[in-house]
C-alpha cells in the first residue's frame, strides 16, 4: 500500500499496521524554468520503507518483550502462589484426616511462620484427641466388662436361688397332678404356670449372661445359638462357617461377639421373614469379623439401630471395632470387626 508522491513498500509489514499509521505527503516538486518558459519539474520522492520496517520491528519487540514479561509475571505468580497454598492445602488434608479419626499423620511444618504455627498447633490438638480417644476407649472397656461382670454375678445369683424354688414348685405340682384325675384341676394349672416361669427364667438368664458360653465355647455356644433359632422358627435354615479358634478368644471378645451374633439373630426370627440365616466367623493375627446374613426383607435406607444393635456398637467402639449394618446383593449383613491386639492390651 502507498500513497501519492511517497515511495513505500509494505513487503513483510501487515496492511493493518501500515493503516494504523499517519505517513505525511513530504514529496516536493521543484519546477525548472529557463527564462520564463516552464520545462519541467524536479521531483524529491522520498523513500520510507526503511523507517515503516523499523518501526514494524521495533513494535514486533515491544510486544514480544511485553508478552514475555506477561509470562513471566504469571509464571511467577503461580510458583508463588503454589508455594503459598501447599502449606494450607497440607493443613486442610490434615484436619480432614483429624475428622476421620486419623490422629497419627502429623502436619509437615511448611510455609510462612503463621501457617507453620497454625499447623504445629493442628498437630498438638491431634495428639491431645488420640489420647482423648484412647481414655475414652478403655473408659468403654472398663464400663463394658464391669457390666458383663454384673450381668454374670446377676445371673448366678437368680438361677441359685431360683433354680431350687421353681424346682421344689413345679415337684409338688407334679406329685398334686399326679393325685388328681381331674385334667382341669389347678394342680395341672399350677404345674403349666411353674414350667412357664422356668422357660421365662431360663431366657432371662441368658439375656443377662450366656449360660452355656465359658463351657461350651464360642464356637459351640453359636452352634447352639443358632439350633434353638431353627426350633423356635423351623422355616428359617439356619447355617454357620466358624473358625476353629473363636474358642482362644479372651472373656471380653467372646462375650461381645456372642452378644452380636445373638442380637442379629435375633431380630432376623423377629422381624426379617427370611427364609435363610447365616453366621460367618473368621480370624487373622490382627482382627476377627463377624457376619451374620439373611435373605429377608432388610430395611429402609433412613434406619436407625435398634435399641440391641446400639448397644452392641456401642460395645464394638469400645474394643476398637466397628459395627455396620448393610445391604448387599439382596441380602441384609450385620458386620463386626474387632481388633485383636487392643483387646490383648486389656
Amino acid at each position: 500500500m502507498s500513497k501519492p508522491g511517497i515511495r513505500l513498500s509494505t513487503d513483510g509489514v501487515p496492511g493493518w499496521f501500515v493503516g494504523l499509521l499517519r505517513i505525511p505527503n513530504i514529496a516536493t516538486a521543484h519546477p525548472v524554468m529557463i527564462g520564463e518558459r516552464h520545462i519541467g519539474d524536479i521531483l524529491f520522492v522520498p523513500d520510507l520503507t526503511p523507517d515503516l520496517n523499523e518501526k514494524w520491528l521495533g513494535f514486533l519487540a515491544i510486544v514480544l518483550s511485553g508478552s514475555a514479561l506477561l509470562v513471566l509475571a504469571a509464571i511467577s505468580g503461580y510458583l508463588t502462589t503454589s508455594l503459598a497454598l501447599r502449606p494450607l492445602t497440607q493443613l486442610g488434608a490434615g484436619l480432614a484426616r483429624m475428622r476421620q479419626g486419623d490422629y497419627d499423620s502429623t502436619i509437615p511444618l511448611l510455609g510462612p511462620p503463621e501457617i507453620r504455627k497454625s499447623c504445629e498447633e493442628a498437630n498438638q490438638l491431634a495428639r491431645k484427641l488420640k489420647q482423648l480417644a484412647q481414655d475414652n476407649r478403655s473408659m468403654l472397656r472398663k464400663i463394658v466388662s464391669l457390666e458383663d461382670d454384673e450381668r454374670r454375678v446377676l445371673a448366678n445369683e437368680l438361677h441359685d436361688e431360683l433354680g431350687p424354688l421353681l424346682f421344689a414348685i413345679r415337684a409338688n405340682a407334679i406329685a398334686l397332678s399326679e393325685s388328681s384325675v381331674d385334667p382341669e384341676a389347678p394342680a395341672n394349672r399350677l404345674l403349666e404356670a411353674a414350667e412357664a416361669v422356668q422357660h421365662a427364667s431360663r431366657r432371662i438368664l441368658e439375656g443377662l449372661s450366656p449360660l452355656y458360653l465359658e463351657e461350651l465355647g464360642l464356637e459351640k455356644s453359636i452352634q447352639t445359638l443358632l439350633q434353638n433359632a431353627h426350633a423356635a422358627l423351623p422355616s428359617v435354615m439356619a447355617s454357620s462357617r466358624l473358625d476353629p479358634r473363636l474358642d482362644s478368644l479372651d472373656h471380653l471378645l467372646s462375650q461381645t461377639i456372642y452378644r452380636v451374633v445373638q442380637e442379629a439373630v435375633t431380630n432376623v426370627i423377629k422381624h426379617a421373614q427370611a427364609s435363610a440365616l447365616n453366621v460367618a466367623a473368621k480370624m487373622s493375627d490382627h482382627a476377627v469379623t463377624i457376619e451374620v446374613s439373611d435373605d429377608g426383607i432388610g430395611f429402609a435406607e433412613n434406619v436407625h439401630l435398634g435399641r440391641g444393635l446400639t448397644g452392641m456398637s456401642d460395645r464394638s467402639r469400645a474394643l476398637d471395632g466397628k459395627l455396620d449394618l448393610l445391604r448387599e446383593q439382596g441380602r441384609t449383613i450385620v458386620r463386626c470387626w474387632l481388633p485383636l491386639v487392643a483387646a490383648r492390651a486389656d
